[in-house]
């Protein structure tokens, strides 16, 4: 079987590189602590002091997000045109029944 991939949330990355950067522990200390792979932990420091707040984007999960948010905002659209009908059907019948 192959080797299934480890996905790392971008806030415990960013805290494995901190505790590196600020000299509390070494690249090889906290790697053998968290049982990392030295390659993944320099790649991370890399892209951070590379790219900073833009670094480890989530793409995975910001596209549900994005496509769940552009059908909720097309079903607001729906609903306010219907709305609107309603509201002007009321007006209608109300002026008839005077």
């Amino acid at each position: 079987m192959g080797r299934v991939r480890s996905r790392y949330p971008r806030e415990f990355k960013i805290e494995v590189v901190r505790r590196i950067e600020s000299g509390e522990k070494s690249l090889s200390e906290v790697c053998r602590e968290l049982n990392l792979d030295r390659a993944y932990v320099s790649r991370w420091k890399a892209e951070l002091s590379k790219k900073g707040e833009k670094a480890f984007p989530n793409k995975r999960r910001e596209e549900p997000l994005n496509s769940e948010a552009a059908a909720l905002r097309k079903e607001i659209e729906r609903l306010k045109e219907e709305n609107e009908i309603l509201k002007k059907a009321a007006a209608y019948f109300a002026k008839e029944l005077r």
